[in-house]
């Protein structure tokens, strides 16, 4: 009796250890979206430069219940001068779930683009095709930042302090 109990004892450990060995848990992600675009799609010109250089409108799902606030940055790695940030929106409250057309949060930071300006700034490539990721962070703190802080500002005080994360990628060309 006592060897068919340490047997059964035996198979649950294997059976357990086997479940934890080769299946993957998947981290949480945060799900960002437009209805103006497609992930990988296009980018309509209404909210570029060739248009009313207008922010499109987000959604955003999946943020956990210990977030403190939202970072939204939004940039284009394949600038010709390097990454080119056109928007930087910090402190954003993490119960939001809609970022609307041509708009911000109420109480969040907009920061410096890398145009100089405190506002989006639309795509606007001088050739070619080009990418542009809608990168949101879920924080477990508030940033205490002016805005006139820019992204290495922001992605300095973000540091240690990233909860999840979600992104959306559309291209752009002229």
């Amino acid at each position: 009796m006592k060897k068919a109990a340490v047997f059964i004892i035996i198979l649950i450990v294997v059976a357990v250890a086997s479940i934890f060995l080769f299946v993957k848990i998947k981290p949480s992600m945060i799900n960002i979206t437009s209805p103006a675009f497609k992930n990988g799609g296009t980018i309509p010109s209404k909210y570029t430069c060739d248009g009313e250089n207008i922010n499109p409108p987000i959604l955003i799902d999946g943020v956990s219940e210990s977030t403190k606030s939202l970072v939204l940055i939004v940039d284009d790695p394949d600038a010709p001068v390097g990454t080119f940030n056109h928007w930087l929106i910090w402190n954003i409250d993490p119960k939001t779930n809609e970022i609307k057309e041509n708009s911000r949060p109420p109480e969040a930071i907009t920061g410096t683009n890398s145009a100089g300006l405190l506002k989006y700034t639309g795509p606007c490539p001088p050739s070619g095709t080009h990418r542009y990721f809608f990168k949101i962070y879920a924080l477990d703190t508030i940033l205490g930042l002016s805005g006139a802080a820019a992204k290495q500002d922001v992605e300095g005080a973000m540091k240690n302090h990233i909860i999840d994360s979600g992104e959306l990628m559309a291209k752009y060309s002229r």
